[in-house]
């Protein structure tokens, strides 16, 4: 009998499309990487997974970024930190501060969101230049994408 439900459901699994969207099991980590090769020390991780906060409400998904060796962001033009930024092209998308930690060589930078509600299938992580003063969002530093996340 196990053996028969082992098989309707591999059956079920190859015959059953999922219209190209890939399918991720939370919690899971992605490891981002830079963007530019000047920047071949940088690299971050993503962990994702969900998260029950407030009483009664269904659980939200959580990002966090950790990210090290990122150039100075002033080196790089008008800014002066740096942001993670999540988005599903074209539906939706999430920005919050990464904050900097005081070590030798340069800070670690980390933040973190838990509102998200969105399915994030198909969905891209970023670390991105930012300007506190003016609000800008400026370009990518590292970047991973969901289907990576493990």
């Amino acid at each position: 009998m196990k053996q028969l439900v082992l098989t309707l459901v591999l059956i079920a699994g190859l015959i059953i499309p999922n219209n190209g969207k890939a399918y991720v099991s939370m919690p899971c980590c992605s490891i981002m990487e830079p963007v530019n090769t000047a920047y071949e020390n940088a690299k971050g991780a993503a962990l994702v997974y969900k998260v029950n906060l407030l009483a009664p409400s269904f659980p939200r998904t959580h990002i966090s970024i950790h990210a090290t060796h990122l150039p100075a962001p002033s080196s790089l033009g008008d800014y002066d930190g740096f942001e993670g930024f999540a988005f599903i092209q074209n539906e939706i998308s999430w920005r919050f501060k990464l904050y900097p930690t005081p070590e030798e060589d340069g800070p670690t930078w980390a933040g973190r969101i838990d509102i998200i509600t969105a399915d994030l299938t198909n969905s891209v992580i970023q670390v991105r230049l930012s300007n506190s003063k003016t609000g800008k969002l400026g370009p990518i530093v590292l970047s991973s994408n969901i289907e990576s996340c493990k």
